[in-house]
């Protein structure tokens, strides 16, 4: 059977016996979920291919190590292990990542993207900015599930997994969110739409 086919758990148990292939199939097939993970929480590209880059050297050395053993929970699984080297990077630094208004980050897409004259072009990117700011207000464990679920695209069931709360607990900080959110543009008088 080609590796293509194999699921996540066969893949492991491939690389574990020896299948060097084996990781190159994970790595292909969950790259662009765990990056984009990784780049929404450290808004850095540089430091998201570093931490992308330590997130598969510890996967790595885990497997070769037998200490894998989440019953085929790969994807959640080094996710968990990239948002501890995210904390630990922060830790280190002391710091938490500001939102930054870049062509490879954009929080929402509130315009359709046809034609648009230069005058919609500014009054999305106004939009985009005052919504990141509004988002950046939230408490963290509202703003990170918010953003993992909608920038993200991850499921809840994903979201409590990673990071370590009940699915309703998830689902509970998403609704706050939304909630507060709300507050935020009455308060500041926001008008977010076109």
């Amino acid at each position: 059977m080609e590796s293509s086919n194999l699921n996540d758990s066969a893949l492991v148990s491939a690389f574990m016996q020896g299948q060097a292939t084996a990781m190159d199939q994970l790595v292909n097939r969950h790259q662009q979920r765990i990056y984009s993970y990784i780049m929404i929480r450290v808004k850095d590209t540089d430091l998201a291919n570093d931490i992308f880059q330590d997130t598969f050297i510890k996967v790595v050395k885990t497997l070769r190590k037998g200490k894998y053993n989440d019953q085929g929970k790969f994807l959640p699984w080094v996710l968990r292990i990239a948002h501890n080297l995210i904390i630990d990077h922060f830790r280190r630094n002391k710091r938490m990542p500001m939102a930054s208004s870049t062509d490879d980050f954009n929080v929402v897409d509130i315009l359709e993207d046809g034609e648009m004259n230069r005058e919609d072009v500014l009054i999305k990117d106004q939009i985009e900015s005052d919504l990141r700011n509004l988002i950046e207000e939230l408490p963290e464990e509202q703003k990170s599930v918010l953003m993992m679920r909608h920038y993200g695209d991850m499921s809840f069931k994903e979201i409590a997994e990673i990071t370590g709360v009940s699915i309703n607990t998830a689902l509970g900080r998403m609704r706050y969110a939304l909630i507060n959110l709300r507050k935020l543009i009455e308060k500041h008088q926001v008008n977010l739409i076109p």
